[in-house]
């Protein structure tokens, strides 16, 4: 059996849970969030816990159950405490600006780069080089920031470019200076 599909996830005070026949809706202080489900996985409500059951130990069954747990137990973490994603602009000139909710890049082109939140993103620059992505939908975080992160990846020679907060860039050697 799965190890982290077995495990009850805990319900806080606040969140709503509601199950349809396609699919789950998880409502909560932070707002709503709603997901189709594999219709074979059968979800368990309890009064302060939720389970997923696997109803076969087939291999389709087996690889959903970890999987299906995960998103609702994402979906809850969403609604009630969000996520985050920090940015780090690295490189001489490299800033970024907010003005509303268009974030504005100056990365090294002839032109600044321009991202506008989509619904459920927010977008915070507490300095020049810092950017913090933040939403409920553990997923459209994660792709915002890789996104952002995309236009201009770290290069191995000085390290320049949008890198995730502790992300580490393996730094490669220069040329030499051989001579003949």
């Amino acid at each position: 059996m799965s190890r982290i599909g077995r495990k009850p996830i805990a319900l806080p005070a606040g969140v709503n849970i509601e199950l349809k026949d396609s699919g789950i809706t998880v409502k909560g202080p932070k707002g709503t969030l709603s997901r189709e489900l594999h219709k074979d996985m059968k979800i368990v409500i309890a009064s302060d816990s939720l389970s997923v059951e696997r109803p076969t130990d087939n291999k389709l069954h087996r690889s959903l159950h970890g999987t299906t747990r995960s998103v609702i137990a994402n979906m809850v973490n969403g609604v009630t405490d969000g996520f985050t994603k920090t940015l780090e602009l690295v490189g001489v000139g490299y800033r970024a600006a907010l003005s509303g909710n268009k974030l504005t890049l100056n990365v090294g082109y002839s032109h600044p780069v321009e991202f506008i939140a989509e619904t459920g993103i927010e977008f915070e620059v507490p300095s020049v080089t810092k950017i913090i992505i933040k939403g409920i939908d553990k997923e459209l975080v994660g792709a915002t920031a890789a996104k952002i992160r995309s236009v201009r990846e770290p290069e191995p020679y000085k390290g320049k470019g949008i890198k995730y907060e502790n992300e580490k860039i393996l730094r490669k050697e220069g040329k030499t200076g051989k001579k003949k």
